[in-house]
């Protein structure tokens, strides 16, 4: 598998497949709506159908509210999985996902920890074969 690799203002992606996108954001970031929308627009460039984000926290960040109300809302991107290293990390994936109950936002967490980053790849592959 040759991975792709590109920098945003904020984050690093890896494109893994020719739907999964892995997303490292910076240490000690504070994840801005425009900042999403950067991340938003860029994928839709590189993917021309349904495609998986994997969010790899391995650095401590924050969301503003409002980036917390539109992550996710591209209509192509049909699965979010976060592998998580810390119980902020946890939390702040569940608070997102909890914030967008309404949206069925289709939105997985799993720990870093415990083969979480093959487990999430697996989880996201299955939910792109649909």
């Amino acid at each position: 598998m040759t991975i792709k690799k590109y920098r945003l203002s904020f984050c690093n992606i890896n494109i893994l497949t020719d739907n999964i996108a892995e997303v490292i954001i910076d240490n000690n970031i504070v994840v801005t709506i425009e900042m999403v929308e950067e991340h938003d627009d860029f994928l839709c460039t590189i993917f021309n159908g349904d495609f998986g984000v994997l969010v790899n926290k391995v650095n401590t960040y924050s969301y503003t509210l409002e980036a917390k109300l539109i992550m996710g809302s591209i209509e192509s991107m049909k699965a979010i999985a976060s592998v998580n290293y810390s119980p902020d990390g946890t939390q702040s994936s569940q608070d997102i996902k909890d914030r967008r109950s309404n949206d069925s936002l289709n939105l997985k967490s799993f720990s870093g920890y415990e083969m979480g980053w093959q487990r999430a790849y697996d989880w996201l592959t299955l939910e792109l074969s649909y």
